[in-house]
C-alpha cells in the first residue's frame, strides 16, 4: 500500500492556509508551477480534488476541508512533541464550526452545544451573520452547521438539510406592574419591543395585532435578541419573545411573562449539507434528529422525542 507523502501534504496545508498557489510559493520558496504539480499529485493519491478552482482562486472542496483538518493536526504533531519535551504539554483538539444567525437566542445556542463546552479536545468556532452569508459559508465548507430561526430554502438540487431541533412558546414579557396584564387590549398604544420585519415571528404578531385592531406603539425593532433581551431589562416597555431569550430575567424577577400567546412559537433548526465526510462531532449534537423540509413542516405536530423542549 502506497504510504502518504507528507511533503506533498505539508505543500498543500500551506496553499490552503495562504490562500493560494502563489502565496504559498513565494513562502516556500519554489515555483508556483512546480507546486501545482506537487498538489496534483496529492489529490490523485488520496483520490479527491482537494480545490475547487474558482477563476484564478482556489476553494476548498469538502474533502479538501477534512484534509486540512487532518494537516492541521499532523503539522501541530511537531510543535506538541517539543512542548511535552520541554514539559509543556498541548492536548489534540478537534474543532467544530458553528454559525448562527443574530436572532437565534444565545441561551438556546449554549444549550444546543453544552455536550461539547467544556471537553478539552473540543474547540468551539461560533459565527455570527445573515443567513444567506452562513449558506455560502457552509457549502464553501468553512463551518459545519447552521443555527437558524427558519428552515433552509430548498429546491431539487439543493444539498441542505433542515433539522427541527426545538419549539418554544412566544409571550409578552415586561417589567411587574401595579395590575395584570390583558391581552391584547393593554399592547393598544403601548410601547414596544419587537424583532425586525425579517422575522416570521414580527410576520405573524402583526398579524395578530391587526385582527385584534390594537396599535403597540413601536419602541424598537431589534434582529438581535440579545440586544432584544438587554433592552426589555433596561426599558419600561413590553417585548415579544421566546422566554428562553430571558430566562435569567424570568428567573430573577427583573422581568415578568405577562401573556403567552397561543399558536405563536418560535422554531430553531440546524442546517446541514449532505457530505462524504460530515464532522463526527456533529453526532453528539444530532445523534437522531429527522430532516425536514418547509413543505413538510405543515403537518408536523410534534418535535423529535431526542430534542426535549428546553426551559
Amino acid at each position: 500500500m502506497a504510504q502518504l507523502n507528507y511533503n506533498h501534504l505539508r505543500y498543500f496545508w500551506v496553499i490552503a492556509h495562504e490562500g493560494g498557489l502563489a502565496r504559498a510559493a513565494e513562502r516556500l520558496n519554489v515555483a508556483p508551477s512546480a507546486l501545482s504539480v506537487q498538489l496534483q499529485k496529492l489529490e490523485q493519491q488520496v483520490g479527491h480534488p482537494l480545490f475547487d478552482r474558482v477563476g484564478k482562486r482556489l476553494r476548498l472542496t469538502e474533502a479538501g476541508r477534512v484534509a486540512l483538518d487532518y494537516a492541521d493536526t499532523v503539522f501541530k504533531t511537531g510543535e506538541e512533541l517539543l512542548n511535552t519535551l520541554r514539559g509543556r504539554p498541548d492536548l489534540d483538539r478537534k474543532v467544530l464550526r458553528v454559525g448562527a444567525i443574530p436572532t437565534m437566542s444565545r441561551n438556546f445556542q449554549l444549550e444546543f452545544l453544552r455536550p461539547l463546552v467544556g471537553r478539552e479536545d473540543v474547540e468551539l468556532v461560533v459565527r455570527s451573520g445573515s443567513l444567506r452569508d452562513l449558506l455560502q459559508e457552509l457549502e464553501a465548507h468553512v463551518i459545519d452547521v447552521i443555527l437558524a430561526n427558519s428552515p433552509a430554502p430548498q429546491d431539487a438540487r439543493s444539498a441542505l438539510r433542515s433539522r427541527l431541533l426545538d419549539e418554544e412558546p412566544v409571550a409578552i414579557v415586561g417589567h411587574p406592574g401595579p395590575r395584570p396584564f390583558r391581552f391584547p387590549e393593554d399592547l393598544d398604544g403601548a410601547p414596544i419591543l419587537l424583532p425586525s420585519l425579517e422575522s416570521e415571528l414580527r410576520t405573524a404578531f402583526d398579524h395578530l395585532t391587526t385582527l385584534a385592531g390594537v396599535r403597540p406603539v413601536i419602541m424598537a425593532e431589534v434582529d438581535d435578541m440579545a440586544m432584544l433581551r438587554l433592552l426589555a431589562r433596561e426599558r419600561q416597555a413590553y417585548a415579544l419573545v421566546p422566554p428562553i431569550v430571558v430566562r435569567d430575567e424570568l428567573k430573577n424577577g427583573i422581568l415578568v411573562e405577562l401573556h403567552c400567546i397561543d399558536g405563536l412559537a418560535e422554531r430553531f433548526y440546524a442546517i446541514l449539507q449532505d457530505r462524504q465526510f460530515p464532522n463526527p462531532l456533529l453526532q453528539t449534537l444530532l445523534p437522531s434528529a429527522a430532516p425536514v423540509t418547509p413543505r413538510s413542516l405543515a403537518t408536523e405536530t410534534s418535535i423529535p422525542d431526542s430534542n426535549s423542549r428546553r426551559t
